[in-house]
Formats: C-alpha cells, sequence, structure tokens
C-alpha cells in the first residue's frame, strides 16, 4: 500500500491494484490449502487535499467514516462500499468530501464499533457521542474514546485515526499561468524568485530556479496547455508544474556524449522527493524541496 500511495493514484485505482496483489496472494496459495490472512481485509483509503478542503476516499468492505464539523454536527460520509480485499471481480468507488476547515474526520476499524458485543449500528451510534465530548487533544480524544467503547479486554483488533484538518492560506500559495513558450522561462523564474524572496531566505532561490526551469521547459517541450506554476511554502518548499498532457517523464542517467536526460537527474538529486500526479485533465510533476525555515517573514 505504502507503494502504491507514494505514485499518486486515486483511492479507487489504489484499491484495484491493492485487490489484484491479494488475488495473486490467494492463487498462489491454493497448491498449499494455506489462506493468507489478507484474504478478506478491509481498508479504507483518504487523501485529503490542504489546498482545496477535498478529501477523496474509497473502501473495501470497511466502515465509513465520520466527520464532525467545526460546529459540534457529525455525519457518516457516504461511501460506495466496495467488495473486502482479495473477492476481486466488483470494482471500487471513489467519492469526494468538501471538508470544512477545523472538522474532525474519524477513521476506525469494526472492532471498534462491535466491542462489548454491540451490535455495528449501536457502536456507531455510541461513537458518534464519544466523538462529541472536548478534550485537550486528539491523542487525549482517542484515549477516552478507546475507553469508554472498550473498556474490558479486547478480542478484535481495533485501530481509531483521528484527524484535524486545515487549510493552507493564499499567502502560502503562489501559481502563475505559463504560456506554451520557451521565451517565458526566464521570467517564470524571476517571478517564482520574487515570491521565494518574500517568504524565506535567498539561499533557496538558485535550487528553485534550476527544478521551475527544468520542470516547465520539460512541459513546454513535451507536454500540452495549459500549463500552470504552483508554489506552496510548507514544512518544505514544494513545486509544482501542471499541464494537459498525461505522458509522464521517466528519469534516466545520460551517457558521456549525450546532449540531454540530466533534467530530471538533477531535480531528483536537488530536491527531498518528486513524483507524477494525474487528473482529469492532464498531470501534474511535483517537487519537494529540503525543508527550510519560512516561518521568520
Amino acid at each position: 500500500m505504502r507503494t502504491l500511495a507514494d505514485i499518486d493514484l486515486p483511492p479507487d485505482e489504489l484499491l484495484t491494484h491493492l485487490d489484484d496483489i491479494v488475488t495473486h496472494t490467494e492463487d498462489d496459495t491454493v497448491a498449499t490449502g494455506e489462506i493468507p490472512g489478507a484474504i478478506g481485509a478491509s481498508c479504507l483509503y483518504a487523501v485529503y487535499a490542504p489546498l482545496s478542503g477535498i478529501c477523496s476516499l474509497a473502501r473495501a468492505g470497511h466502515p465509513p467514516p465520520i466527520l464532525v464539523h467545526p460546529d459540534g454536527t457529525d455525519t457518516v460520509i457516504d461511501l460506495p462500499a466496495g467488495p473486502p480485499l482479495g473477492l476481486g471481480s466488483l470494482p471500487f468507488e471513489a467519492a469526494e468530501v468538501t471538508v470544512p476547515e477545523g472538522s474532525l474526520l474519524a477513521l476506525f476499524t469494526d472492532g471498534l464499533l462491535s466491542a462489548g458485543d454491540r451490535d455495528l449500528d449501536e457502536g456507531l451510534d455510541a461513537l458518534r457521542h464519544t466523538l462529541a465530548r472536548s478534550a485537550s487533544s486528539l491523542a487525549a480524544l482517542c484515549d477516552a474514546d478507546l475507553d469508554t467503547l472498550s473498556p474490558e479486554a479486547r478480542t478484535d483488533d481495533i485501530a481509531l485515526l483521528l484527524v484535524r484538518t486545515r487549510l493552507f492560506g493564499e499567502d502560502r500559495v503562489a501559481s502563475w499561468d505559463v504560456p506554451v513558450d520557451p521565451a517565458v522561462v526566464a521570467e517564470t523564474r524571476r517571478r517564482a524568485c520574487d515570491r521565494l524572496a518574500a517568504w524565506g531566505p535567498e539561499e533557496a532561490a538558485f535550487v528553485t530556479e534550476l527544478v521551475i526551469s527544468e520542470l516547465v521547459t520539460n512541459a513546454i517541450r513535451y507536454g500540452s496547455g495549459p500549463i500552470r506554476l504552483r508554489l506552496i511554502k510548507d514544512e518544505a518548499l514544494i513545486c509544482e508544474v501542471s499541464d494537459g498532457s498525461s505522458t509522464s517523464p521517466h528519469l534516466r542517467r545520460a551517457r558521456v556524449f549525450d546532449e540531454g536526460g540530466r533534467g530530471l537527474f538533477m531535480v531528483a538529486e536537488l530536491t527531498r522527493r518528486w513524483g507524477t500526479r494525474y487528473s482529469r485533465t492532464g498531470k501534474t510533476i511535483w517537487a519537494e524541496l529540503a525543508p527550510l525555515d519560512l516561518s521568520t517573514r
């Protein structure tokens, strides 16, 4: 799952690949008569975007999450159920939910709901009630929920994950449309460096210029419009270049006399990590630069 998540697959596609892996594992064990533990396992996978406040989710036979709004009201997120992993044949479907800033998202296994010989509906109602209580931290709220819902010795595996959502402010994001013209690369670099100078240390400008030059030039040469550059100031500086093509670049090592092929390798060497994220309208190449102290400005 970590490997699939690292290549930015949408939740429904990730579950489809994960289900294929488990199904193939089942085929490999038929001859021995062993049943792998993953067969029939449930899974909930979610991706939250703090820029838009949209959470994309898909589940494989797993209980749906609970969303507690900032005003204290709660709702069980309506998601297509999907089959447990390893059964095959049935598709997985994703849903998108707009999550208000400051909401609480609760994800859990059915062992938490059925603790104490409750049926799942009773357990769900009990969990919704306990999530409404105030606590000094999310960890304290988790402990209180577990003590209330499962105070005795536990006979089933139990997991509870609580997430408090936040949104990035406009002062932490900068974006520009880039014409499909190689002549605009220098101007794009300049505008990005001006914004970076307002955010933090100027020593980050050189690496940022190199990364932007490579990603924007690749999008102009090999992609298609519209092209958009976005910088995100988080714990690290994130650079994203989106275009309308679904063609993905591949990292390779250029030979001594090759005139090209070094750009993406350079990006990989200068950044913490990079990747490709696909959408309905094209793709986004992103690169995360080393952590910077951007809090002083």
